[in-house]
């Protein structure tokens, strides 16, 4: 290696050791999107999202393996740390929004693979981490762990509901059985946001609010609100059944309160943004939880459309299409920052000599000693 070349401080094994529990919000964010593209008849692009989607689900799957091989201990802290262990519900999620865009382009079997895994993972997750947090033991109140990432565990457990619709359309012979899974998973994910929702305004109105405290997975709050919208949306359109007819009015009602809330939400999280980046003085840096921004922008776009063409409301789905923009320059801004974000690191870890193209020397020479009289 030449010596004008600086050896970055963290080295590969580190990064890896401390990988963000919810990168797989990279994927979430990417396939919804790519969703959102295929909505409006951007064919082109939606594919070339989906095909990034599938690398990066590739990709973070072989590195977490890896992690869990060789850094199993800082995997299992991360999953009993109130403040981290929810956003491995990035990944159901992600297979979820992965499968259903699939199903789009008629690969319905991979749909369904990628249901039955995220089935497993969601089980697991949603029994182990309760479980942990309130049975085991408390070095730490847990309130002071709850924050945005929380409600990735209501993201989660609607993409299943997604999931059970698209292969209960694509299958008629499993509609009912489908349909049934469907309302009863998205039921579960309602009370599960009301819950999650009362203990982030507990936590926000007990605890003191530093601006390290509003991350951008607050923004899931919102995300949360769209991806049940979506799924309420996917219901409606779905093939009677008797659990849909059961359930349809609850699920319309609840659909249009929940898109309207979302849609309050978002100036709301925004001066959130302000007051952290602006008057707080945050820096605005790429940081994996970026893409718990990304992803609710542009599942809200999708989830209006759906919604508004289900319950025949034009504007609501004129509202989605139009948002579309906004998730995909999102969702372009991050990626670019993503990508040039080792560069930025290096050139900022680099001697100011360097950045400014003067002579740097490698090595100081030593003081002369001072002179004795």
């Amino acid at each position: 290696m030449s010596p004008d070349v600086d050896v970055p401080p963290a080295r590969r094994t580190e990064a890896l050791r401390r990988l963000y529990p919810g990168y797989f919000a990279l994927v979430m964010a990417t396939g919804i999107v790519s969703v959102g593209a295929h909505d409006i008849e951007m064919h082109g692009l939606s594919a070339a999202l989906l095909v990034i989607g599938l690398v990066c689900f590739g990709v973070l799957v072989v590195c977490y393996f890896w992690r869990a091989v060789a850094f199993g201990r800082e995997l299992l802290a991360d999953l009993v740390a109130p403040d981290r262990a929810f956003a491995f519900f990035t990944f159901v999620a992600a297979c979820n929004v992965l499968g259903a865009r699939l199903a789009t382009d008629g690969y319905v079997a991979a749909t369904a693979v990628l249901a039955a895994v995220s089935m497993v993972v969601w089980l697991l997750l949603s029994y182990g981490i309760p479980v942990r947090l309130i049975l085991g033991p408390r070095p730490s109140p847990v309130l002071a762990g709850v924050n945005g990432t929380w409600f990735i565990w209501v993201v989660g457990t609607q993409s299943l509901a997604v999931a059970a619709t698209v292969l209960g359309t694509a299958w008629p012979a499993h509609l009912r059985a489908a349909a049934l899974a469907a309302v009863v998973v998205w039921s579960v994910g309602v009370v599960l946001y009301l819950i999650v929702a009362s203990l982030v305004l507990v936590r926000l109105l007990l605890l003191d609010v530093r601006p390290d405290d509003l991350t951008p997975p607050y923004w899931v709050t919102m995300g949360a609100t769209a991806i049940t919208v979506f799924a309420a949306g996917r219901l409606s359109a779905m093939p009677e059944a008797p659990a849909v007819a059961a359930a349809r009015p609850v699920i319309e009602g609840l659909a249009a309160v929940l898109w309207a809330f979302g849609t309050w939400l978002i100036p709301l999280l925004i001066v959130f943004g302000f007051w952290r980046h602006v008057l707080r003085r945050v820096p605005l840096t790429y940081q994996p939880p970026l893409w718990s921004i990304v992803f609710p922008l542009g599942m809200y776009a999708v989830a209006s459309i759906e919604f508004g063409e289900a319950a025949d409301l034009p504007i609501i789905a004129g509202i989605g299409r139009a948002w579309v923009w906004v998730g995909l320059s999102a969702w372009t801004v991050v990626f670019v920052a993503m990508l040039t974000a080792p560069l930025a690191a290096a050139i900022a870890t680099r001697p100011a000599s360097r950045r400014l193209g003067l002579p740097y020397r490698t090595r100081r020479t030593p003081a002369q000693p001072a002179q004795r009289r």
